[in-house]
């Protein structure tokens, strides 16, 4: 069975799932399409210099140490994708049976529907993992934004929710990823529950609420929006907003730091 996710740390503690024994499989069969499909021109090709840019481009934004030695090594995680990219089409050719662990994020909604796409002509049998968004624990909820959320032992609950797809559903969302491609919207977000394309600037109302008139530590603002609004978006992507309306001058920087994340900001 070839496990597909879409993020770093989870696929990670797939594989950590797997050496405990929770998950029955081979480490070597996981796959991590971390592409970040829900930002930029997805009419590129998935294996161009492009979108292994935009991959290092958003890596950079919290990155503390930027020396010529830490950029080379960001700039070979996209590569790394690629080649996992790669990897994941020689086992789907060879008919490996494939399960797929998304969430509603967008880089991981965007990564099924992708997937999908790449998937519907090929014979290998497809299964389903959707996290649920939230799981009741006795006399508690434990709520779930995505899948690096979930530790390696808890992995073997959530296989109650594997699904087997049909040809009529891979079809289907294989349509709705060529439509997303088609309108090629700088961004792609899930609005009650659809995968839509948006503008670039979609999550920027957040920033500006959060701000308000006060002096923040950047990393401050990042946490106070990540712990509010549980839309799946990675911290370097509010990090990337910021500094376009640094550049902007919407945003002013009120005291500088080397470390970018330790810098404050303030409104205009």
């Amino acid at each position: 069975m070839i496990e597909v996710l879409f993020g770093e740390s989870e696929a990670a503690s797939m594989k950590a799932a797997i050496e405990e024994g929770v998950i029955s499989g081979s480490t070597d069969k996981v796959i991590c399409l971390a592409l970040m499909l829900d930002i930029g021109d997805i009419r590129e090709n998935i294996e161009s210099p492009y979108r292994q840019e935009l991959i290092f481009d958003m890596y950079t934004q919290n990155v503390y140490d930027n020396t010529e030695e830490t950029l080379e090594e960001l700039k070979k995680v996209g590569r790394k994708y690629i080649d996992e990219h790669k990897r994941f089409m020689k086992y789907a050719l060879e008919g490996e049976p494939i399960r797929i662990w998304y969430s509603n994020a967008p880089y991981s909604m965007c990564g099924f529907h992708y997937v999908c796409n790449i998937l519907k002509d090929i014979s290998s049998e497809i299964f389903t993992v959707k996290l649920p968004e939230y799981i009741q624990i006795q006399n508690s909820v434990m709520a779930y934004e995505k899948w690096g959320g979930v530790v390696p032992e808890k992995f073997g609950e959530f296989i109650k929710y594997e699904k087997k797809m049909s040809k009529i559903e891979i079809i289907m969302f294989a349509n709705n990823w060529l439509e997303l491609v088609e309108d090629n919207s700088p961004l792609r977000a899930v609005v009650n529950g659809q995968l839509i394309g948006v503008p670039v600037d979609f999550y920027d109302h957040l920033i500006y609420k959060h701000i308000k008139f006060k002096h923040i530590k950047e990393v401050g603002l990042i946490g106070e929006i990540l712990g509010i609004y549980q839309l799946g978006i990675e911290d370097w992507w509010y990090a990337s907003r910021i500094e376009h309306m640094i550049e902007n001058n919407k945003i002013r920087i009120v005291e500088d730091s080397d470390k970018k994340y330790e810098r404050i900001i303030s409104n205009i």
